[in-house]
């Protein structure tokens, strides 16, 4: 057996497959890890975004209900039509007594305009307030789009077809699956 000399650096062929065989081991032991660090991310994301979403709704079909969005179409329920009407806002009308019943003053409005559960108002150029129930569209973080899918109240509960009447709910269009086998279309 040699001895090394002082003056020679480096490692032996056993000491390499001994350090790359743990630099292994730790590697196969962090990428799973990671991934389901990115898939709990991405599971928040998408319960934030869908929270919000159906707040709006809730918002709007509230205000629906008590005919403070003027005339609608009869077969919406009091639903919005699109999601995206959620983000153009709708033109509020008076309640008899004064004012835009039920709305909230600027003092009252504290909170941040868009935010989850708080629709925003604006007055337009011909004075008539306008409500946005959505700053904007949230993404589908797994789908990477604002493009989700859409429940009416005359569809089937399960159908991932939109019968175009209303928005109901909204729903990811991934087919992807959580860790406990429910897919997160039906979140």
């Amino acid at each position: 057996m040699k001895r090394r000399r002082p003056q020679q650096r480096g490692m032996t062929l056993i000491e390499l497959i001994v350090a790359f065989t743990i630099l292994i081991l730790l590697t196969t032991m962090a990428v799973p890890l990671a991934r389901n660090k990115v898939r709990r991310e991405k599971e928040k994301q998408l319960r934030l975004a869908l929270r919000e979403i159906h707040s709006a709704i809730d918002k709007y079909k509230d205000m629906a209900d008590k005919g403070q969005l003027g005339q609608l179409k009869a077969d919406a329920d009091g639903f919005p039509e699109t999601l995206e009407v959620l983000v153009d806002g709708v033109k509020v009308t008076g309640q008899p007594g004064g004012g835009a019943g039920g709305l909230m003053g600027p003092q009252q409005q504290q909170g941040i305009p868009g935010a989850p559960g708080q629709a925003a108002g604006s007055l337009s150029d011909s004075g008539e307030k306008k409500m946005r129930f959505l700053r904007r569209l949230p993404k589908d973080p797994f789908a990477n789009s604002t493009d989700w899918g859409k429940r009416s109240t005359r569809d089937d509960p399960k159908s991932s077809s939109w019968g175009g009447q209303n928005v109901f709910a909204v729903y990811s269009k991934t087919m992807e699956k959580a860790a406990d086998g429910t897919p997160y279309a039906e979140w």
